[in-house]
């Protein structure tokens, strides 16, 4: 077995967290890949994985060679761009995850010119609301919305997003327009979860911060949801203006309190602070951050 090849298909097991996954991704069987791993713990005289009937897990040891693993085979794999003179045409996988909403809609809508002009590169886009562990799940960069929690991830600023309020015409009609963000507390508000206190809305007034504490009978972390309830005239909602774009425009939603905005969201890409990243990643960031700059 050569060392490389034991790496990578010990790197493709943990990403799938199964030697038949890791083996389909390499286009191996599923015994080459049990021998390849096996193989490297003997090697270093160490157990990598934890293996059950039905899961495979790395140990501490494991974990630490995954993290070793990641940079030292992406270095190679550049150096080999470099010595045969590929740089100029891009190739490999960028694996991403995003935000479902703005994944599905801003996103591809930047990915699809990169892949038309980088013809030999692909992505694998996981589209989800919860924070995915990137490394855990072997994740490249992370599309994020806020500010950076974890020390051990370094964040790119892409763009800064308008963070808007919203109601039906329907549900003002009935329960008539708030005209200042105070009169927010005897309406029915409808709270995103992913927000960081999504009980309490801010907004700006004569130049102060004011906070205004919130109540509603639905909740959800998909600010989608929370643009679709609004629309059926189920009670105010807060969030990126990109989600309502298609509602403002089909007039089934109206902008609230648009002198008081306080809020901005940082898109951000997200990736570990230990990772040398190859060049087919700092060309799809430098090419996200000038198109979501545009």
């Amino acid at each position: 077995m050569d060392t490389l090849d034991g790496m990578r298909t010990f790197l493709a097991v943990a990403r799938q967290k199964s030697f038949t996954g890791g083996a389909k991704q390499l286009g191996i069987s599923t015994k080459l890949a049990s021998k390849y791993v096996a193989q490297l713990e003997t090697k270093h005289a160490a157990l990598l994985f934890h293996r059950t009937t039905r899961s495979v897990t790395l140990t501490d040891t494991g974990r630490a060679y995954f993290e070793l693993c990641v940079p030292l085979l992406e270095q190679f794999d550049e150096l080999e761009d470099v010595i045969q003179h590929r740089q100029a045409s891009l190739s490999g996988t960028v694996r991403l995850t995003a935000p479902t909403a703005f994944g599905s809609t801003k996103l591809v809508g930047a990915l699809a010119p990169f892949l038309k002009l980088h013809p030999n590169m692909s992505v694998e886009l996981n589209l989800s609301d919860q924070h995915v562990a990137i490394i855990d799940e072997g994740v490249d960069v992370a599309i994020r919305f806020g500010q950076l929690q974890d020390s051990t991830l370094i964040a790119k600023k892409l763009m800064k997003m308008r963070i808007v309020v919203f109601a039906s015409p329907d549900y003002l009609e009935r329960h008539g327009k708030p005209g200042h963000p105070s009169a927010l507390s005897t309406h029915n508000c409808l709270m995103q979860k992913s927000q960081v206190d999504p009980e309490n809305w801010r907004f700006k007034v004569d130049g102060k911060l004011v906070v205004v504490n919130v109540r509603g009978a639905f909740a959800s972390n998909s600010p989608r949801a929370i643009t679709h309830m609004a629309s059926q005239g189920l009670g105010i909602g807060m969030g990126p203006k990109y989600v309502t774009e298609p509602y403002l425009k089909d007039g089934s939603l109206q902008l609230l309190f648009e002198d008081y905005e306080a809020n901005e969201l940082m898109l951000n890409a997200v990736y570990a602070s230990n990772r040398h990243l190859p060049v087919r990643i700092r060309a799809l960031l430098d090419h996200l951050a000038v198109t979501f700059a545009e």
